[in-house]
This record gives C-alpha cells, sequence and structure tokens, in this order.
C-alpha cells in the first residue's frame, strides 16, 4: 500500500453507508473537502477493480460536502444538502492497494442550489469523473 498523502486525516463524518468502507480519509482545502482511501477488497466488485457504486457514493460525499463548504463561506449558514443529480463517467479500472482520491471543484453554491464536479484518482491517475447538482435543505441528520 502506499502511504496517506500529506494532510489527509481520518475522515470525521462518518455515515452508516460508508462504514463498511473505513477507514477513510479527508483533507480539508479552502473551497473544498478531498477524500481518499486505500483501495481493499472491501471496496471491490466482482473482478476485484473499484465497485462503481462505491465510487459513484463517496464521489456524491465529498462533492456534496464540499458545496456545503463553499455555500457556508458565500452565506454564513450552514443547512443541509440533498442530491438532486449525480453522473459519474468511468474511465479505468483501479485495482487494490491503490491509493484512491477524490477532487471536487464546487461550480457554483447558489444560496438554494449548487453546482460541484470532481475527478477521481487512482494513484494520481484519472480514473473518473463526477458531477452532481445539490439542493440546500433544513438541518439534516448526521
Amino acid at each position: 500500500m502506499t502511504l496517506i498523502p500529506i494532510g489527509f486525516e481520518p475522515h470525521s463524518r462518518k455515515s452508516p453507508v460508508t462504514t463498511p468502507w473505513e477507514p477513510l480519509y479527508a483533507r480539508q482545502r479552502e473551497d473544498a473537502l478531498d477524500i481518499g482511501f486505500h483501495l481493499t477488497e472491501a471496496h471491490c466488485n466482482s473482478r476485484g477493480g473499484l465497485h462503481g457504486g462505491v465510487t459513484a457514493s463517496l464521489a456524491d460525499n465529498a462533492m456534496g460536502l464540499s458545496y456545503g463548504i463553499v455555500r457556508r463561506q458565500a452565506y454564513g449558514d450552514a443547512p443541509g444538502a440533498v442530491t438532486v443529480s449525480l453522473s459519474v463517467d468511468y474511465v479505468a479500472v483501479a485495482s487494490i492497494g491503490q491509493w484512491i482520491s477524490i477532487h471536487p471543484h464546487v461550480l457554483r453554491a447558489g444560496r438554494q442550489m449548487g453546482f460541484v464536479e470532481a475527478i477521481v484518482l487512482a494513484d494520481n491517475k484519472i480514473i473518473a469523473r463526477a458531477s452532481a447538482t445539490f439542493r440546500a435543505v433544513g438541518a439534516c441528520a448526521a
């Protein structure tokens, strides 16, 4: 396995859906939150590669949290967000042992809607790209 890159710490936003994929790591940037992990069997499909559903779920998580960061900076409040749409294009396969990282970029963080894109890397090579639209909502259960 590769080392955990500088700046990544244990991901503090726990969720029942992501618990089986622990340990997950996060790196706070000024305007986004990257998520990373070492690819293990728990993340894989029957062919031994990173499962598309894991990719989609964790990209959605990283993009939604990033929308929240930028929205809070712009408006000073921190409502929850729900995913309105999510699209993932799978470019390549990742294998067990690789460091997977998700790097979101907020395109627009409006008061009610946000638009975010992300790239997903395996050992610094692009394996997927994602985009999502989020809608701000009242306080959500963690």
